[in-house]
């Protein structure tokens, strides 16, 4: 299916391209998120009207990504759990407990921009995370595990 992205879409293209995706991804996920229309000509018609506006719009959301990143990169988060003598933990962290603890310091961070390519963390110790929060952002927040017996 040919479709025109009204945003960036990691690893798909920039606002205004015209690319070919699989139809289950166009009908699923970019039309209903509002990230892309079906290319036919009255759709490109009105997206050339719209382009300055939903540019303006793209450079709002990045400023606000990057005034966001510079409050959270180098932020340290403590989370406390239960853990065995060998540090290993009864549980684990995951990144809905990491956007708790951010939120608890005044920072509301969206728990799907939270990357843990390692998965959840099960042990006491220090860990970088980084937190996504535009296609061209990425902030690292520093969090503290510790435990408690």
């Amino acid at each position: 299916m040919q479709i025109i992205l009204l945003e960036k879409v990691v690893n798909l293209g920039e606002l205004g391209d015209v690319v070919k995706v699989k139809d289950g991804y166009a009908r699923n996920f970019l039309i209903p998120s509002g990230k892309a229309k079906r290319a036919t000509p009255a759709a490109m018609a009105e997206f050339e009207l719209k382009r300055a506006d939903l540019e303006k719009a793209q450079a709002d959301k990045l400023a606000a990504a990057q005034a966001q990143a510079e409050q959270l990169n180098g932020l340290m988060v403590q989370i406390t759990r239960k853990a065995g003598m060998d540090g290993r933990l009864f549980g684990s962290v995951s990144n809905f407990d990491i956007a708790e603890a951010l939120e608890a310091q005044g920072h509301k961070v969206e728990k799907a921009t939270i990357r843990m390519p390692l998965g959840h963390l099960k042990a006491i110790g220090d860990y970088t995370i980084d937190i996504a929060l535009h296609t061209d952002v990425i902030a690292q927040v520093t969090v503290s595990v510790l435990g408690e017996h």
